[in-house]
């Protein structure tokens, strides 16, 4: 029987009347999911009896018999088991292929089997074990979160700790911010939202109360780095490179937020050249909070001859802390940066 994560809920209050299939397969890349919905069946397990736990992980050398001796004894005490097995790699191989097989050919009434996957390719979905195994019990899909559906997946995960954000356009912003910061990683955005519920109340969160939580994180000064280069905040930005260099934060990732911003002020630029507004441009790039007005005021300042300067600047600096060899720059690399971030600040 194949499942869709989103059938899972309803599959489980079914199980409470009709029993737990003997065996699941949970397969896929979105880490976080994966994690939740074997929590959730191991939970309906245990509400329904199975009160011992065995895991097993396939590892290089993995004993494929201790598949089939898992299902086959009994627990100690007469207790009925859930037995976790973990394939990291996806392929059993000949051996473990046929254990699969002969475990999903003998299911046992007291033994709950849980196999967890990482995302199948075509042949791997197609081989023998993997359809005796789906054959056998429930196979559930985990599909990746789509990243045009990651906002509204950050709000459904905020609504199940009783918060939101506000109607309208400062909410989708504020949704749109935190899917553009994890960058598609659910786990990063997962901690984002328990920090949300940590810091503000359940309720409604503002576009600022999102913007200043979900960037206090250890690249906080790095990002402020940024907004002081847009500004032409000069003392400002050598004070805080001197105090990412005395704190030890490395040079690639300052390197890093400061050529990103330049290629954004590059795409501006040539934007408000071919006569986009400035509004349209910060909408289309999604430019929001403080960067909203910083960036298209930078960008009028600087010429495309200057940012295109900065750029191979940056490309230079990038060889060098890779400890590769750099022409015209200056032997100490948090010096470079320096002159790079005054190019665009000045």
């Amino acid at each position: 029987m194949q499942l869709k994560l989103d059938g899972l809920d309803a599959h489980l209050r079914q199980a409470k009347a009709r029993g737990l299939a003997p065996l699941y397969v949970v397969h896929g890349d979105e880490h976080l999911l994966v994690l939740e919905a074997v929590d959730r069946l191991r939970q309906a397990a245990r509400e329904a009896g199975f009160s011992e736990r065995e895991v097993l992980s396939a590892e290089r050398g993995f004993n494929w018999g201790q598949v089939v001796q898992a299902q086959q004894s009994m627990s100690l005490f007469g207790d009925r088991k859930i037995v976790e097995l973990r394939i990291p790699s996806g392929k059993p191989g000949k051996d473990g292929g046929e254990a699969l097989r002969a475990v999903a050919a003998q299911p046992s009434p007291d033994v709950l089997m849980l196999v967890t996957l990482p995302r199948l390719d075509f042949a791997t979905a197609k081989s023998a074990w993997f359809q005796a195994l789906e054959g056998a019990g429930v196979s559930l899909k985990i599909d990746a979160v789509d990243r045009t559906r990651l906002p509204a997946w950050v709000g459904e995960r905020l609504a199940l700790q009783q918060q939101r954000v506000e109607p309208g356009e400062p909410g989708r912003r504020a949704l749109q911010f935190v899917a553009d910061k994890v960058e598609g990683n659910l786990l990063a955005a997962h901690q984002e939202i328990q920090k949300l519920g940590l810091l503000y109340p359940a309720g409604v969160l503002t576009f600022e109360q999102v913007h200043d939580a979900v960037l206090n994180v250890a690249r906080y000064d790095v990002f402020k780095l940024s907004e002081a280069m847009l500004g032409g905040d000069v003392p400002r930005l050598v004070r805080m490179l001197e105090g990412l260099r005395g704190e030890g934060q490395a040079t690639v990732l300052v390197l890093w937020a400061l050529t990103e911003e330049i290629r954004v002020l590059s795409k501006v630029r040539q934007g408000l050249a071919a006569g986009k507004l400035a509004g349209v441009l910060t909408r289309e790039l999604r430019i929001w909070g403080p960067r909203e007005k910083l960036v298209p005021q930078a960008a009028q300042r600087l010429s495309l001859a200057q940012l295109e300067a900065a750029l191979a600047m940056a490309a230079k600096l990038d060889r060098q802390v890779k400890g590769l060899r750099a022409e015209g720059m200056p032997a100490e690399p948090w010096d470079g940066l320096l002159q790079l971030a005054l190019l665009v600040a000045r």
